[in-house]
Protein backbone atom coordinates (compact mmCIF):
# COMPACT_ATOMS: atom_id res chain seq x y z
CA UNK A 1 0.00 0.00 0.00
CA UNK A 2 1.11 3.29 -1.32
CA UNK A 3 2.22 5.98 1.58
CA UNK A 4 -0.78 8.41 -0.32
CA UNK A 5 -3.21 5.33 0.15
CA UNK A 6 -2.76 5.25 3.44
CA UNK A 7 -3.38 9.00 4.29
CA UNK A 8 -6.55 8.53 2.35
CA UNK A 9 -7.62 5.65 4.41
CA UNK A 10 -6.50 7.22 8.28
CA UNK A 11 -8.22 10.56 7.50
CA UNK A 12 -11.37 8.18 6.24
CA UNK A 13 -11.90 5.91 9.33
CA UNK A 14 -10.95 8.99 11.72
CA UNK A 15 -14.38 10.71 9.87
CA UNK A 16 -16.30 7.75 9.90
CA UNK A 17 -15.33 6.61 13.60
CA UNK A 18 -16.76 10.47 14.47
CA UNK A 19 -19.86 10.13 12.31
CA UNK A 20 -20.67 7.36 13.56
CA UNK A 21 -20.80 7.97 17.37
CA UNK A 22 -22.84 10.75 16.56
CA UNK A 23 -25.20 9.96 13.44
CA UNK A 24 -24.48 6.87 11.82
CA UNK A 25 -23.77 6.41 8.36
CA UNK A 26 -19.61 6.43 8.33
CA UNK A 27 -19.04 3.69 6.21
CA UNK A 28 -20.25 5.95 3.39
CA UNK A 29 -16.95 7.93 3.89
CA UNK A 30 -14.50 4.76 4.37
CA UNK A 31 -16.16 2.19 1.64
CA UNK A 32 -15.78 4.73 -1.49
CA UNK A 33 -12.01 5.67 0.38
CA UNK A 34 -11.37 1.45 0.03
CA UNK A 35 -12.72 1.49 -3.22
CA UNK A 36 -10.92 4.93 -4.49
CA UNK A 37 -7.13 3.14 -3.06
CA UNK A 38 -8.11 -0.01 -5.71
CA UNK A 39 -10.16 -2.76 -3.48
CA UNK A 40 -12.63 -4.42 -5.55
CA UNK A 41 -15.93 -3.82 -4.18
CA UNK A 42 -17.20 -6.72 -2.48
CA UNK A 43 -13.75 -7.08 -0.61
CA UNK A 44 -14.21 -3.35 0.34
CA UNK A 45 -17.56 -4.14 2.02
CA UNK A 46 -16.55 -6.94 3.66
CA UNK A 47 -13.10 -5.24 4.57
CA UNK A 48 -14.76 -1.75 5.75
CA UNK A 49 -17.43 -4.11 7.97
CA UNK A 50 -14.65 -5.27 9.68
CA UNK A 51 -12.63 -1.91 10.35
CA UNK A 52 -15.90 -0.10 11.60
CA UNK A 53 -15.82 -2.24 14.89
CA UNK A 54 -13.34 -0.46 16.58
CA UNK A 55 -14.89 2.86 16.30
CA UNK A 56 -17.80 1.25 17.41
CA UNK A 57 -16.22 -0.18 20.11
CA UNK A 58 -15.10 3.59 21.38
CA UNK A 59 -18.29 4.97 20.86
CA UNK A 60 -19.87 2.77 23.99
CA UNK A 61 -16.87 3.55 25.88
CA UNK A 62 -17.40 7.07 25.10
CA UNK A 63 -21.50 6.76 25.95
CA UNK A 64 -21.52 4.66 28.44
CA UNK A 65 -22.95 6.91 31.19
CA UNK A 66 -25.80 7.52 29.21
CA UNK A 67 -26.46 3.54 28.77
CA UNK A 68 -29.74 2.38 30.52
CA UNK A 69 -29.17 -0.44 32.94
CA UNK A 70 -27.73 -3.92 31.68
CA UNK A 71 -30.98 -6.19 32.98
CA UNK A 72 -32.71 -4.02 30.05
CA UNK A 73 -30.01 -4.17 27.89
CA UNK A 74 -28.72 -8.02 27.93
CA UNK A 75 -32.07 -9.64 26.36
CA UNK A 76 -31.39 -7.00 22.99
CA UNK A 77 -27.68 -8.87 22.73
CA UNK A 78 -28.65 -12.44 21.20
CA UNK A 79 -31.13 -10.81 18.64
CA UNK A 80 -28.37 -8.55 17.52
CA UNK A 81 -26.23 -11.15 17.43
CA UNK A 82 -28.83 -13.61 15.28
CA UNK A 83 -29.86 -10.49 12.88
CA UNK A 84 -26.40 -9.74 12.08
CA UNK A 85 -25.62 -13.54 11.03
CA UNK A 86 -28.54 -13.81 8.93
CA UNK A 87 -27.54 -10.10 7.49
CA UNK A 88 -24.13 -11.29 6.56
CA UNK A 89 -25.60 -14.60 5.07
CA UNK A 90 -27.19 -12.52 3.06
CA UNK A 91 -24.41 -10.75 1.74
CA UNK A 92 -22.56 -13.46 0.93
CA UNK A 93 -24.83 -15.85 -0.50
CA UNK A 94 -27.32 -13.81 -2.46
CA UNK A 95 -27.13 -11.01 -5.07
CA UNK A 96 -26.42 -7.18 -4.59
CA UNK A 97 -28.59 -5.58 -7.05
CA UNK A 98 -31.89 -5.93 -5.30
CA UNK A 99 -31.06 -4.99 -2.08
CA UNK A 100 -29.31 -1.92 -3.48
CA UNK A 101 -32.56 -0.34 -4.70
CA UNK A 102 -34.42 -1.16 -1.67
CA UNK A 103 -31.33 0.53 0.51
CA UNK A 104 -31.95 4.06 -0.55
CA UNK A 105 -35.91 3.69 0.93
CA UNK A 106 -35.02 2.11 4.00
CA UNK A 107 -33.00 4.57 4.79
CA UNK A 108 -35.20 7.38 3.50
CA UNK A 109 -38.29 5.83 5.60
CA UNK A 110 -35.87 5.40 8.84
CA UNK A 111 -34.80 9.37 8.37
CA UNK A 112 -38.44 10.23 8.15
CA UNK A 113 -39.36 8.05 11.18
CA UNK A 114 -37.46 10.20 13.44
CA UNK A 115 -38.07 13.46 11.92
CA UNK A 116 -41.57 12.60 12.29
CA UNK A 117 -41.59 10.70 15.74
CA UNK A 118 -43.87 13.30 17.30
CA UNK A 119 -47.04 12.33 15.32
CA UNK A 120 -46.01 8.77 14.71
CA UNK A 121 -45.99 7.90 18.81
CA UNK A 122 -49.47 9.50 19.09
CA UNK A 123 -50.26 7.53 15.85
CA UNK A 124 -49.16 4.46 17.33
CA UNK A 125 -49.24 5.24 20.70
CA UNK A 126 -46.48 6.37 23.58
CA UNK A 127 -43.70 3.56 25.22
CA UNK A 128 -45.27 4.18 28.28
CA UNK A 129 -48.22 3.80 27.10
CA UNK A 130 -47.55 0.17 25.96
CA UNK A 131 -47.76 -2.97 27.86
CA UNK A 132 -44.91 -4.83 28.92
CA UNK A 133 -44.95 -7.84 26.73
CA UNK A 134 -46.05 -5.91 23.82
CA UNK A 135 -43.37 -3.02 24.62
CA UNK A 136 -40.40 -5.90 24.74
CA UNK A 137 -41.50 -7.80 21.51
CA UNK A 138 -41.67 -4.32 19.59
CA UNK A 139 -38.09 -3.42 20.79
CA UNK A 140 -37.19 -7.01 19.91
CA UNK A 141 -38.43 -6.52 16.18
CA UNK A 142 -37.11 -3.71 15.98
CA UNK A 143 -33.40 -4.52 17.00
CA UNK A 144 -33.70 -7.58 14.42
CA UNK A 145 -34.44 -5.51 11.42
CA UNK A 146 -32.14 -3.35 12.03
CA UNK A 147 -29.39 -5.87 12.64
CA UNK A 148 -30.06 -7.82 9.68
CA UNK A 149 -29.29 -4.38 7.66
CA UNK A 150 -26.39 -3.80 9.33
CA UNK A 151 -25.20 -6.91 8.67
CA UNK A 152 -25.56 -7.30 5.00
CA UNK A 153 -24.36 -3.30 4.38
CA UNK A 154 -23.96 -1.69 7.84
CA UNK A 155 -24.19 2.17 6.09
CA UNK A 156 -26.47 4.31 8.09
CA UNK A 157 -27.02 1.72 10.40
CA UNK A 158 -26.87 4.52 13.28
CA UNK A 159 -30.11 6.45 11.75
CA UNK A 160 -31.85 3.12 11.10
CA UNK A 161 -31.35 1.85 14.84
CA UNK A 162 -32.04 5.36 16.63
CA UNK A 163 -35.07 5.81 14.64
CA UNK A 164 -36.68 2.73 14.99
CA UNK A 165 -35.45 2.71 19.25
CA UNK A 166 -36.58 6.60 19.15
CA UNK A 167 -39.64 5.41 18.26
CA UNK A 168 -40.27 1.92 20.72
CA UNK A 169 -38.09 3.50 23.74
CA UNK A 170 -39.46 5.85 26.39
CA UNK A 171 -35.93 7.40 26.70
CA UNK A 172 -34.06 10.40 26.30
CA UNK A 173 -32.11 10.64 22.72
CA UNK A 174 -29.07 10.60 24.30
CA UNK A 175 -29.71 7.52 25.91
CA UNK A 176 -30.92 6.05 22.64
CA UNK A 177 -28.28 7.26 20.75
CA UNK A 178 -25.60 4.97 23.94
CA UNK A 179 -28.18 1.97 23.28
CA UNK A 180 -27.56 2.46 19.70
CA UNK A 181 -23.67 2.61 20.28
CA UNK A 182 -23.67 -1.03 22.12
CA UNK A 183 -26.08 -2.65 19.13
CA UNK A 184 -23.46 -1.26 16.48
CA UNK A 185 -20.96 -2.44 18.46
CA UNK A 186 -22.67 -6.11 18.61
CA UNK A 187 -23.06 -5.58 14.92
CA UNK A 188 -19.49 -4.99 14.18
CA UNK A 189 -18.12 -7.88 16.40
CA UNK A 190 -20.31 -10.46 15.28
CA UNK A 191 -19.71 -9.29 10.77
CA UNK A 192 -15.82 -9.35 12.14
CA UNK A 193 -15.99 -13.05 12.95
CA UNK A 194 -18.02 -13.95 9.89
CA UNK A 195 -15.89 -12.06 7.49
CA UNK A 196 -12.95 -12.75 9.27
CA UNK A 197 -13.87 -16.68 9.21
CA UNK A 198 -15.69 -16.32 5.62
CA UNK A 199 -15.14 -13.37 3.32
CA UNK A 200 -12.40 -11.53 1.29
CA UNK A 201 -10.86 -9.17 3.99
CA UNK A 202 -8.09 -7.48 2.90
CA UNK A 203 -6.16 -7.15 6.36
CA UNK A 204 -4.01 -4.09 4.79
CA UNK A 205 -6.83 -1.72 4.65
CA UNK A 206 -8.20 -2.81 8.01
CA UNK A 207 -5.28 -2.40 9.96
CA UNK A 208 -4.73 1.19 9.10
CA UNK A 209 -8.45 2.22 9.30
CA UNK A 210 -9.59 0.43 12.76
CA UNK A 211 -7.25 2.12 14.47
CA UNK A 212 -8.75 5.39 12.92
CA UNK A 213 -11.76 4.35 13.77
CA UNK A 214 -11.52 3.95 17.16
CA UNK A 215 -10.19 7.35 17.65
CA UNK A 216 -13.08 9.08 15.74
CA UNK A 217 -15.51 7.13 17.52
CA UNK A 218 -14.47 8.05 20.80
CA UNK A 219 -14.40 11.45 20.45
CA UNK A 220 -17.48 11.44 18.10
CA UNK A 221 -19.30 10.25 21.39
CA UNK A 222 -17.88 12.37 23.93
CA UNK A 223 -19.55 15.64 21.77
CA UNK A 224 -22.64 13.99 21.01
CA UNK A 225 -23.22 13.82 24.53
CA UNK A 226 -23.11 17.58 25.08
CA UNK A 227 -25.40 17.85 22.02
CA UNK A 228 -29.31 19.35 23.09
CA UNK A 229 -31.64 16.76 21.79
CA UNK A 230 -33.01 19.12 18.85
CA UNK A 231 -29.22 19.50 17.64
CA UNK A 232 -28.63 16.12 17.46
CA UNK A 233 -31.98 14.59 16.22
CA UNK A 234 -31.69 17.59 13.21
CA UNK A 235 -27.94 16.36 12.67
CA UNK A 236 -29.42 13.05 12.25
CA UNK A 237 -32.20 13.51 9.99
CA UNK A 238 -30.08 15.87 7.60
CA UNK A 239 -27.48 13.09 7.65
CA UNK A 240 -29.98 10.62 7.15
CA UNK A 241 -31.29 12.26 4.49
CA UNK A 242 -28.00 13.22 2.58
CA UNK A 243 -27.20 9.18 2.88
CA UNK A 244 -30.65 8.37 1.43
CA UNK A 245 -30.35 10.66 -1.67
CA UNK A 246 -26.34 9.32 -2.49
CA UNK A 247 -27.70 6.00 -1.78
CA UNK A 248 -30.26 6.36 -4.56
CA UNK A 249 -28.47 8.37 -6.81
CA UNK A 250 -25.72 5.56 -6.96
CA UNK A 251 -28.13 2.47 -7.47
CA UNK A 252 -29.98 4.25 -10.19
CA UNK A 253 -26.96 5.40 -11.90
Amino acid sequence: MELSDAVLLVVAGLAAGTVNAAAGGGSLITFPAMIAVGIPPVAANVSNSVSVFPGYAASVAGSRMDLPPRRTLWPLLPTAVLGTGVGCLLLLATPARAFDLVVPFLVLGATAVLAFQGPLRRLVGHPAELGPRRRTLTVQAMVAVGTVYGGYFGAALGVMLVAGLALVLDATLARVSAVKNLLSAVVGLTTLVVFALFGPVNWAAVAVVAPATMLGGYVGARVTRRLPPVVLRTLIVCFGTAIGLYLLWRALG
